[in-house]
């Protein structure tokens, strides 16, 4: 499975609610799970992010229907973007012509 990165930011409904979070990021998890990916990692951050997560996925669709899923929930912002574990980069390096 590919990994994918997420950084969050609630929105004023999500701070609003924050004592929710923890529910909401339980409801994440087994959405990703139903959608066959898995959050992996969570992290709250202090940045311009207020949260990281890294993900499996089988796909770039799966991470797509999921962050659009979460997102429509009204309580975060998402950007997300696929990441090449170390193995994966010195496959991509060994193969340059």
């Amino acid at each position: 499975m590919a990994t994918y990165i997420g950084l969050l930011n609630y929105t004023q409904e999500g701070i609003a609610n924050i004592k929710e979070s923890p529910n909401r990021l339980d409801v994440a998890k087994k959405a990703a799970k139903a959608m066959g990916a898995k959050i992996k990692d969570f992290y709250l951050v202090m940045s311009q992010y207020d949260m990281v997560i890294t993900m499996e996925a089988p796909d770039d669709e799966t991470v797509a229907r999921f962050v659009l899923a979460v997102g429509s929930g009204g309580a975060i912002r998402t950007q997300s973007f696929r990441a090449f574990t170390e193995d994966e980069y010195r496959q991509v390096i060994a193969s340059l012509p």
